[in-house]
């Protein structure tokens, strides 16, 4: 079992940046694949970024690249998405997520643990 607690989300102006942090609880952290989703009001949960259990390789949603960064600290029980440049089209609840085997990883149904969210605003 694997608990997620979000946090750093917030109101930030256009062209700002917000680091979000998700701890996770349980020993088996690090095998586990992390992934950050955004559901805005109205729309789906979509894909934004996920990095893999070992390896450290990362992907991101094209809306994204160049502009977010996923990290993890295996060692913290933690993983980061710093977001830079923001823009209002960012503005969303961001979930991290774990998934116990790391196929078809841009679909929330492969992540088998998730937080409660935190919001971000971008403002224009």
């Amino acid at each position: 079992q694997v608990q997620l607690v979000e946090s750093g989300g917030g109101l930030v102006q256009a062209g700002g940046s917000l680091r979000l942090s998700c701890a996770a609880s349980g020993r088996t952290f690090s095998s586990n694949t992390m992934g950050w989703f955004r559901q805005a009001p109205g729309k789906e949960r979509e894909f934004v970024a996920v990095i893999i259990e070992t390896g450290g390789d990362t992907f991101y949603a094209g809306s994204v690249k160049g502009r977010f960064t996923i990290s993890r600290d295996n060692a913290k029980n933690t993983v980061y998405l710093q977001m830079n440049s923001l823009k209002p089209e960012d503005t969303a609840v961001y979930y991290c997520a774990a998934a116990k085997n790391p196929f078809q990883l841009s679909r929330p149904s492969a992540y088998d643990y998730w937080g409660q969210g935190t919001q971000v605003t971008v403002s224009s």
